[in-house]
């Protein structure tokens, strides 16, 4: 049933690929909506938009996130809705679509509407907002977090199957870890900032907010991609997730662990480190002390000084407009000047090469995503240290230009949830989504389904290797797999296609042959296998490649694409179509039977 159904891209595929329409998810997380009854989730409730985009789409066809439900917080514009940045008074009518919001829905995804947020995104609690507070979705008493708040909530109840939110000093992370989901924050510049209301535009990036860690990185990989009207912007491939069991990883010593005083925390996160050691990683704890170092900075000098321009005039000219909070966070910044600005670069200069020594003994860095919980009465108390002490772990990643993916990693002893953060240089935002699918655990959402199995990474194609997929007489154990065994091929994975291909048994043989024709339309997910051939072996191996086959590009069931075998529709005379039966294999087992027992 679909309200039993979770909205996660590998189980929307597979029901879309069974005939559910589009209309009735969005209308399904639009109940979810109105069952969880908090108003604070969205801002601007775009259900009309939304079923109607729905019903615009025909059939799959083939784009990464057709009928995906997903929202955006209200930082980000979205042609023909509200964008507020949680400011009533800033509010204006986004009359184009940010640059990642177009590039999610030109691959099929559609806007469920717009989400709260921590005013003018300053904040990692949830509740410096005007507009009702979004309620943690796991436990009231513990703040949302901050300040994508209403976006996480969403991806947590299963609302949206992903969403987008931002992250200037752990937007993207902290309320992941509160909420049990997974938070990704790319490298900065890899996603546009085209269309986003900036908090401090040098340190601001697009977060993704998801299920799974697989989910997270099919978004990524979509929204990912250089815009020349961002002057920040720059050109990263996501590339594929890999097996990253054996990295090593540094990790906060006994004496510079931070958790206020949370000893379940502490004994939590050593376990998440035991774990990544039992899988193979090498550890390294290292003392922090540099990275707190630059974590104070964020508010300090030349940062702060950014977010009082991201603002304008209006706290010199309109204050009242603004949340209470945030106001008294920025008026400091109306006294710095610009000699403050540069003392604070020479400062991070040399925090940063203290950081940069550090960081190269180790591939990656595993930290908890947040040191312990905030409850909506400690902030009530106290509006700015508790929210300060929920960045501990976050602040300083945006200032030294790390990546970074929060990632759920279970339940704690008291039951509340676990959260690990790998962090890496710029650029290696595939090594931390890795690493984090090798902790990725907690079976069950804020509500009842439950979350796929965190997927199994083989090891992909090494330097000098191109990878390949067959899906006939190439296969292990059939008559042509010889041909890559000679050539020193090797078995990668064994997996499926996207659902837009039919498949066909050629006709004339031996050997038999089938072929793959890429149809949108009328689609299935047809089971093949990947392989790694020497680059300088591939060559050979297709002059061999006889008509109606090719090589092209395949699709693959988790969104990546390899190079695989294809065939013309005008080699397709004479052929039957076997697409029923999901794959060679199938096929020739089904041929095999005796007469009697195929006819029964």
């Amino acid at each position: 049933m679909i309200d039993e159904l979770a909205f996660t891209l590998i189980e929307l595929r597979r029901a879309y690929a069974e005939g559910l329409a589009p209309r009735d998810v969005i209308a399904e997380a639009f109940r979810r909506l109105d069952a969880v009854a908090d108003p604070g989730i969205f801002l601007h409730d775009a259900r009309e938009a939304a079923l109607s985009a729905a019903e615009a789409l025909d059939a799959p066809d083939g784009r990464p996130l057709w009928g995906i439900p997903f929202a955006v917080k209200d930082n980000i514009d979205v042609a023909g809705m509200p964008t507020t940045a949680a400011c009533p008074d800033f509010a204006y009518l986004a009359d184009r679509d940010a640059f990642v919001v177009a590039r999610l829905r030109e691959a099929g995804a559609i806007v469920l509407g717009k989400t709260n947020l921590d005013q003018f995104a300053t904040g990692l609690v949830g509740v410096r907002t005007p507009y009702p507070v979004p309620r943690n979705a796991l436990d009231p008493a513990i703040v949302p977090g901050g300040s994508s708040s209403g976006s996480t909530v969403s991806v947590a109840h299963g609302i949206a199957c992903f969403s987008l939110g931002t992250d200037t000093a752990g937007s993207g992370r902290v309320p992941a870890a509160l909420n049990s989901v997974v938070g990704l924050k790319p490298t900065l510049g890899a996603l546009s900032a085209t269309g986003v209301v900036p908090a401090c535009r040098t340190l601001d990036t697009i977060s993704i907010f998801a299920q799974t860690v697989a989910d997270a990185w099919a978004v990524h990989t979509v929204a990912a991609g250089y815009d020349a009207a961002d002057a920040y912007s720059c050109k990263i491939a996501p590339g594929p997730l890999f097996d990253a069991s054996a990295v090593r990883i540094g990790v906060p010593d006994r004496r510079s662990l931070e958790t206020f005083g949370d000893t379940v925390q502490e004994a939590d996160f050593r376990a998440t480190v035991e774990r990544l050691r039992a899988g193979g990683a090498a550890i390294h704890e290292i003392d922090f002390g540099p990275f707190y170092a630059v974590a104070r900075m964020l508010y300090e000098g030349a940062w702060l000084a950014e977010r009082v321009a991201a603002v304008g005039k209006r706290l010199t000219e309109r204050p009242e407009t603004l949340h209470p909070t945030t106001r008294a966070i920025f008026e400091p910044g109306l006294k710095l000047t610009a000699v403050d600005a540069f003392e604070g670069f020479y400062r991070l200069k040399a925090l940063r090469t203290q950081c940069e020594i550090l960081l190269a003994q180790v591939d990656a860095l595993c930290v908890p995503t947040i040191p312990t919980f905030v409850t909506l009465d400690e902030i009530a108390a106290d509006p700015i240290g508790p929210n300060s002490r929920l960045g501990t772990y976050t602040n300083f990643v945006n200032l030294l230009d790390l990546c970074g993916i929060a990632v759920p990693a279970g339940v704690r002893s008291d039951g509340r949830p676990g959260s690990a953060t790998l962090l890496a240089s710029a650029g290696r935002d595939a090594l931390c989504a890795s690493i984090a699918t090798t902790i990725e655990a907690g079976a069950m959402g804020a509500t009842d389904w439950v979350r796929p199995a965190s997927p199994v990474l083989v090891p992909q194609p090494a330097a000098g290797e191109i990878a390949l997929a067959v899906c006939g007489a190439h296969m292990s154990g059939l008559p042509l797999n010889r041909e890559l065994a000679e050539r020193g091929g090797r078995l990668l994975r064994v997996c499926r296609t996207a659902p837009v291909y039919r498949l066909h048994a050629l006709a004339g043989g031996p050997p038999f042959r089938p072929g793959l024709v890429k149809q949108a339309s009328r689609g299935a997910s047809i089971a093949l296998e990947v392989w790694a051939l020497p680059r300088e072996r591939f060559g050979d191996f297709i002059s061999g490649v006889p008509s109606p086959l090719a090589i092209g590009t395949v699709e693959l069931e988790d969104g990546s694409s390899v190079k695989g075998f294809l065939c013309e529709a005008a080699g397709l005379t004479g052929a039957a179509d076997i697409t029923d039966l999901g794959g060679w294999r199938a096929y020739l087992a089904e041929k095999a039977k005796p007469a009697t027992e195929a006819a029964a």
